[in-house]
């Protein structure tokens, strides 16, 4: 392919080689246009080709160069790169702006609606919501590019003067906003039935920055004694510093819900459903209406469930968080995190978010919408998977005891059935042995991957009491941490494989 040269004072160039008056950033080489149509439209992950594949069908209905006689898909593609270098003309420059990816210009309601009638279930939304229709990107490729870009341009003073003023979008900052990024944005809040989302850099930091948003200094918030240790951490080490308290309760202690409601002025209830490890869960709509009986948000964090099987929003909740690491992205190989819910709240942790930093690298925002794609597959073959290990595993007799909210046994499998249409493909069982028998089981699987995190494609497999408590044995006694317990993330491999190399594993108990 020709070198593209990027020098302040050139022009257009068309196949026939006439010049175009209008001074323009780029200078086309012969036959660039035609070597564009067919190599570069595959992957836009520069933002400069990503801008020239914008401005090649800016004029051209959903996003398609036209047909034309004679010069075919080429010949539609140069004139419309003719159209966009007339754009000294401020109609022209106007429709050059709106086509390309710096160009924040808010989805009509019209396309809004249209994708909610196309598409009608999850797995229609995982594939394509966000990018079938109203995409920011305007190219023919099937995948949404990924735009490498720190910073977005101006064409004049004029606009960056409305840009401040409100009258033209933009993202202006890399930090402030990305053209792949706000497509991941989108798939999202649709899946979990929201009104904004934002993307960050990590499940722990979308908790962190939602937490600084939203309780303000010398506010109260209320959580459970189940949950990630990292946000337990952060809740009881940082937020004193703001002044902030907070009262503790067991996930299913409604009595202690409501008593600290009664008796504090709480800002928000903070809590996973399920839980870390255990898999308790909680109502989220009997919990959303005490909380907002007493003026208190409620935000959860349904990592453990996935927009597939649980959308809080809808029962109530007026946040959601999710690690995107987990069963979001679900290959093991991007960290990210997002809040979902009411705009008006998920706009104030954007401006924090602005501020303080922990933006997701565009290219991790492909990764997670290419792992979107297949999350309906992926949770169904993992909820499956995942209750037939339970009901085989607490038939075991090397098994104490099984914690799954799909089990009758499980304390809170009526809310489950009810809130949930699934389960979830995390197991967590405690072996009929010590500590050194588990630390055996543990060692003599060989299809599961001795790690932390869950939700991926691979089965991963650790003891708690080393992986997340190894340094706090009084932490351990507090929350119920055995030694012999084990926390099982079900991947997409065959039951049966992975049902035989548990047997054989616990053989060594």
């Amino acid at each position: 392919m020709a070198t593209v040269s990027l020098t302040p004072q050139v022009v257009f160039s068309t196949e026939s080689g006439g010049a175009l008056s209008s001074a323009t950033i780029l200078r086309f080489p012969p036959n660039f246009v035609r070597q564009l149509s067919t190599k570069a439209r595959r992957n836009c992950s520069n933002i400069g080709v990503a801008q020239i594949v914008a401005a090649a069908w800016s004029d051209c209905p959903a996003g398609r160069p036209k047909s034309g006689g004679g010069g075919g898909r080429a010949r539609g593609v140069a004139s419309s790169h003719a159209a966009a270098a007339s754009a000294a003309a401020a109609a022209s420059a106007a429709a050059e702006v709106s086509a390309i990816p710096n160009a924040k210009v808010a989805q009509p309601s019209a396309v809004v609606q249209a994708e909610r009638n196309l598409l009608g279930s999850d797995a229609s939304l995982a594939v394509h919501a966000g990018e079938r229709l109203g995409r920011r990107i305007a190219t023919d490729a099937i995948t949404t590019p990924v735009v490498n870009t720190s910073a977005y341009w101006f064409n004049n003073s004029q606009e960056l003067i409305d840009f401040k003023e409100g009258r033209h979008a933009s993202f202006e900052y890399g930090r402030y906003g990305n053209p792949t990024t706000e497509a991941l944005e989108k798939k999202m809040s649709a899946l979990e039935k929201a009104e904004s989302t934002v993307f960050v850099a990590s499940g722990m930091y979308a908790a962190v920055a939602m937490l600084s948003a939203l309780v303000p200094a010398g506010g109260h918030i209320v959580t459970t004694t189940d949950c990630y240790r990292k946000t337990r951490i952060y809740m009881e080490n940082e937020l004193p510093k703001r002044g902030v308290s907070m009262t503790v309760i067991r996930p299913a202690d409604m009595d202690a819900l409501q008593n600290a409601l009664d008796n504090n002025n709480v800002s928000l209830f903070f809590t996973e459903t399920p839980t870390n490890p255990f898999l308790r869960c909680i109502d989220v709509e009997l919990v959303a209406n005490m909380c907002h009986s007493k003026g208190a948000l409620l935000c959860i964090d349904s990592t453990f469930a996935s927009p597939i099987n649980q959308k809080a929003l809808t029962l109530g909740a007026d946040l959601v968080i999710h690690s995107a690491t987990k069963y979001i992205a679900g290959h093991n190989d991007v960290i990210g995190g997002c809040v979902s819910g009411r705009d008006e709240l998920v706009s104030k942790v954007r401006i924090y978010h602005h501020v303080v930093g922990g933006v997701l690298n565009p290219n991790a925002a492909y990764l997670i919408l290419r792992g979107m794609k297949t999350l309906h597959l992926r949770v169904q073959c993992q909820n499956n998977t995942a209750l037939r290990m339970a009901q085989f595993l607490e038939d075991h007799p090397k098994i104490a005891r099984v914690y799954y909210p799909g089990l009758p046994s499980h304390p809170e499998y009526h809310i489950a059935k009810t809130q949930m249409t699934g389960f979830g493909g995390v197991v967590s069982f405690e072996v009929a042995g010590d500590f050194d028998g588990t630390r055996r089981f543990i060692d003599s699987v060989k299809i599961p991957y001795h790690a932390p995190s869950f939700g991926g494609c691979e089965s991963i497999i650790d003891q708690p009491a080393i992986m997340s408590y190894w340094d706090s044995k009084e932490q351990r006694d507090i929350y119920g941490i055995k030694d012999n317990l084990i926390r099982f993330s079900i991947g997409v491999e065959d039951f049966e494989d992975l049902k035989n190399d548990l047997v054989q594993a616990l053989e060594n108990v």
